[in-house]
């Protein structure tokens, strides 16, 4: 693969963590909707699984967190170490 297929594969992925951070992000607070609804409604399996699934969640989006972190450096390091803004010069040059 080549250097711009691979970095442009990588961007790609950063932005796809980003979307799964974001909908972990909303589930969170879908459940913490949930949650303080039942306070008034006090349904019982509710009140016992919703705080379980809740940390489910925020254990997942902090793992999705600590791998967006490390993958977004890669990504930009890969892009400093193989100069990615002029290989897309020379290859938006090449495609006058």
């Amino acid at each position: 693969m080549d250097k711009l297929k691979k970095f442009g594969l990588m961007e790609k992925i950063v932005h796809e963590l980003e979307d799964l951070k974001n909908s972990q992000q909303a589930i969170i607070t879908k459940l913490a909707k949930i949650e303080v609804d039942n306070i008034e409604l006090g349904d019982k399996r509710l009140e016992k699984d919703l705080p379980e699934m809740h940390q489910r969640v925020a254990d997942n989006l902090d793992t999705i967190a600590a791998i967006l972190e490390d993958f977004a450096s890669q990504t930009e390091s890969y892009s400093d170490k193989n100069n990615i803004a002029a290989l897309r010069e020379q290859e938006a040059i090449d495609k006058l």
